[in-house]
């Protein structure tokens, strides 16, 4: 491993802490978005960011090159410390790569029960993630829900929601919105974000759900979010729909909520990750029991009440501004923590010599 102790690492130097993000991602845009919109709201804090894109999680041989290449980005960047997005491999091999500071984020999948894949491998992913816990010197999850799932380190463990950039997500006049989007103004439209496994996502929950409100009489639209939508015009169809539905198994902290509060795009979403926090105190939105029936109705209600949600008066408590806060005040507290350890170990060295002496 490399060790990196030279300048910057202290938090009294009044340097701009320079932090390594290493994000299991695609170099396409949409890949991890809300990660790299992360990163841009740390750099406008002030924060010194190179951003590493994990190339693979899976393949040995390619992992094997992403050491070499992760290795001499350390020692060309010199960080203070590395920030992995994701635990399994991601944390893991962030903690294999450097003596330095390691901060960890959990959003879901890590420590969550998977059923987009085999119980051996959930479990398996789950092991790694939590051995990766040990090495972290900070550890953020995005929900209250993940940090109790820790077996470890969670007087270490912070919960930050990912945050969403109010700059982006911000509430437009729905006929504006539907007028650059081409959309028909009068068919209600219900979004679903379907970008992740299907037995996770439920698709055909949300399309159930669907249908019988089409039979209590409303002619709605599902319009389907994946990885093919384009990030630009995400928000511009948050503004356009007239609710917004989640029905997955498993979540941490769902980003496509958060957007859909800034945008003042109600929601109907079962109970899952953080909603029920998020979502307290949002009207009109609901959070109902994963069946069918009980989605078709809140939909149906929704769109009987023809308004906007109460979001984005709330929305600061979560957006990029306050979670970069919190997540410095993070950094920080893992450098203080370093910087003690390192000075005990000094205070430790010296004794051992006077008494040899």
């Amino acid at each position: 491993m490399i060790s990196d102790a030279g300048p910057g690492t202290g938090t009294n130097s009044g340097k701009p802490i320079r932090v390594l993000y290493v994000i299991p991602a695609a170099p396409s845009k949409s890949s991890m978005i809300f990660a790299r919109r992360q990163v841009t709201s740390l750099e406008q804090a002030g924060v010194t960011c190179q951003t590493f894109l994990l190339a693979s999680r899976t393949s040995p041989r390619i992992l094997i090159k992403e050491w070499r290449r992760i290795r001499e980005g350390i020692r060309s960047f010199r960080p203070d410390l590395i920030h992995a997005h994701y635990g399994v491999i991601t944390a893991m091999f962030s903690a294999l790569a450097a003596r330095i500071p390691l901060v960890i984020t959990y959003r879901g999948s890590d420590l969550n029960p998977d059923p987009g894949v085999s119980f051996v491998s959930s479990s398996a992913r789950k092991l790694i993630s939590q051995i990766a816990a040990l090495r972290a010197s900070r550890i953020i999850c995005v929900s209250e829900e993940l940090k109790n799932r820790l077996w470890w380190k969670r007087d270490c463990a912070t919960v930050v929601p990912t945050g969403v950039d109010t700059s982006i997500f911000f509430p437009r006049p729905r006929n504006e919105a539907r007028a650059q989007l081409g959309w028909d103004n009068t068919e209600p439209v219900a979004l679903f974000n379907a970008t992740g496994h299907h037995k996770v996502k439920r698709p055909d929950l949300a399309q159930a759900a669907i249908q019988l409100a089409r039979n209590f009489g409303v002619n709605i639209k599902l319009v389907v979010l994946d990885g093919e939508t384009a990030p630009e015009t995400v928000p511009l169809m948050m503004c356009a729909a007239d609710c917004l539905i989640l029905t997955s198994q498993r979540e941490g902290s769902p980003t496509v909520v958060q957007e859909a509060i800034a945008c003042n795009l109600p929601v109907v979403a079962v109970d899952v990750g953080d909603v029920r926090t998020r979502l307290t105190g949002l009207s009109p939105s609901r959070i109902v029991d994963r069946h069918p029936d009980q989605i078709g109705k809140a939909v149906v209600e929704i769109l009987a009440q023809a308004q906007r949600s109460n979001g984005a008066s709330r929305v600061r408590e979560f957006s990029h501004a306050a979670t970069a806060e919190r997540i410095i005040a993070i950094y920080r507290a893992a450098l203080n923590d370093r910087q003690s350890s390192l000075l005990g170990i000094t205070s430790i060295d010296t004794s051992s010599t006077a008494t040899t002496s």
